[in-house]
């Protein structure tokens, strides 16, 4: 395992699981002349980057948003090389995650994708199941609402079969279904760029994270920019609901 760094938050104070938008690596070309699939490069490097940092501060899950369902709709040339990218990056560091005992799930449609990616992607999986540190979630052709559609067509299938009756369905039993079964829910929501919005990604389960935006570049989201992140988390009081004297009795501060 990769050893925690001076600096970062202990466990107890530390997100659970802690989701990403990765934006902003086609700006980052652009700013310096180069082609947006050089930005593409360069973010997958931030993504090990990001990898190892959870690793140390002892982060349970880490989910990044890699291409949404949306992103079909960029240019062709552009998806063609994304999913290129997303092949050679399986090559390279599944044996890297195994290593430092990371877990990969991919989470999203990737049925939508060639049979010899979804074959990769199920080789990688199987590569590393048995991996008990971080579980690194990457969420490809994922959108939210496609998440709560295909739970909610399982759900009445259930129905449908006498399985369990309408009013079974319960907010566990909706969440048992979607992509993320069995991971907390994010309690940290980074989005770097510059942008404010969810991008439906991980709409459901987001319901109570705190979120942290930020203008740098996703290639430029670095171990110390990554800390800040951790750091505004530590510093902010989760109510759930609940009145700031409640927290502080229940939290026994």
């Amino acid at each position: 395992m990769i050893k925690r760094t001076e600096g970062v938050p202990e466990p107890t104070t530390i997100p659970r699981h802690v989701a990403i938008i990765m934006d902003g690596n086609g700006r980052w070309a652009q700013k310096r002349g180069l082609p947006r699939i050089s930005g593409h490069k360069a973010g997958v490097e931030t993504v090990r980057s990001a990898v190892e940092q959870s690793v140390r501060a002892g982060v349970q899950v880490l989910t990044l948003f890699a291409f949404s369902s949306e992103n079909w709709r960029r240019p062709p040339k552009e998806v063609s090389l994304l999913m290129d990218l997303f092949m050679i990056a399986l090559d390279r560091e599944v044996r890297r995650l195994k290593r430092n005992d990371v877990r990969l799930r991919i989470i999203g449609d990737y049925t939508g994708f060639s049979d010899k990616l979804q074959s990769r992607i199920a080789e990688a999986q199987k590569s590393t199941c048995d991996c008990t540190g971080l579980t690194l979630q990457i969420a490809a052709n994922y959108g939210g609402r496609w998440d709560l559609v295909q739970a909610a067509r399982r759900l009445s299938e259930k129905v449908g079969s006498g399985l369990i009756r309408p009013e079974q369905i319960t907010e566990e039993s909706i969440s048992s279904e979607l992509s993320t079964a069995g991971v907390p829910d994010p309690d940290l929501f980074i989005r770097t760029g510059g942008e404010q919005r969810l991008s439906n990604f991980l709409l459901w389960q987001s319901a109570y994270a705190e979120f942290h935006f930020t203008d740098v570049l996703w290639p430029d989201f670095d171990a110390k920019e990554f800390d800040k992140a951790l750091e505004s988390f530590v510093n902010r009081q989760r109510r759930f609901g609940r009145t700031s004297e409640q927290t502080k009795l229940e939290d026994g501060s």
